[in-house]
């Protein structure tokens, strides 16, 4: 379970920070960007992606093991 937490929490800051190169550097990577009900929301939603990325790393250091 550890390791399934780490790996969406990577995916998830990892697609957060693509956001936020599309809004500010305006390179054209990542999902967020893609997803058309979230026109004019991206900036939102790539700290969302962050802030819960942060949110999967806590929860699998925190799990107990076995």
């Amino acid at each position: 379970m550890k390791q399934v937490l780490g790996f969406l929490g990577f995916f998830a800051v990892v697609q957060g920070v693509a956001g936020l190169v599309h809004e500010f550097a305006g390179w054209r990577w990542g999902l967020v960007q893609r997803l058309g009900f979230l026109d004019g929301h991206e900036l939102y939603a790539s700290v969302a992606l962050l802030v819960l990325g942060g949110s999967l790393f806590a929860a699998a250091d925190s799990g107990r093991s076995g």
